[in-house]
């Protein structure tokens, strides 16, 4: 403690008597890991909600579904997250839909989407649909599928889709200030030590 220091301290404890100089120190915030926490406990309560309110064509359990919704909003491809998961790629896809978490690729066909929609809403049967928009029978399934998880989406007002969305978006941003936050606090603690050797 230098003079300077010293002679404040002085004038603290005889201004206040106290012999005491410093505060009770108050409960630091959450940790990272918490917040990441509460953020994966409330991606598997959108997933269960999910579930109740819709029959989910997959098998996978909660926690395989928050892999699939993380790898979503990570830009992973969906044998990426099969690999992780020890399912094959169309069983993730199969769970993006149920999540109602469509790619733009998704609706990359080979005729009109909106024509497809436009089927959809007028209940055409499935052969049909193949038959006006020219394609095979599996093309329609596989697009229809996308166009349907699209209409349950559209009909809950993007709601699942955006929240899911929030929640992961705000996290990695979390991470990402934490990260630069120790890259700084390294960054000015090195230039510290290069301080010291040059003097």
């Amino acid at each position: 403690m230098d003079e300077k220091t010293e002679e404040l301290r002085d004038i603290f404890m005889e201004t206040t008597d106290s012999d005491t100089v410093t505060e009770t120190q108050s409960e630091s915030p959450g940790s990272l890991t918490n917040e990441q926490d509460d953020v994966s406990e409330r991606v598997a309560t959108l997933v269960d909600r999910m579930r109740d309110r819709y029959e989910f064509e997959t098998d996978l359990d909660t926690d395989a579904l928050k892999r699939v919704v993380r790898g979503f909003h990570d830009d992973e491809d969906d044998e990426s997250i099969a690999s992780a998961l020890d399912c094959d790629a169309e069983t993730v896809r199969t769970a993006r839909l149920d999540l109602h978490l469509v790619r733009e690729a998704d609706r990359d066909a080979p005729f009109e989407f909106d024509r497809l929609r436009q089927l959809l809403a007028e209940d055409v049967p499935a052969e049909e649909r193949a038959d006006r928009l020219d394609v095979s029978a599996d093309a329609v399934r596989e697009y229809s599928a996308v166009a349907a998880a699209d209409r349950r989406s559209t009909r809950a007002n993007d709601r699942f889709r955006d929240e899911f969305a929030e929640l992961l978006t705000d996290a990695d941003l979390t991470t990402q200030l934490a990260a630069d936050a120790r890259e700084d606090g390294l960054e000015e603690a090195t230039e510290d030590i290069e301080t010291d050797v040059d003097f």
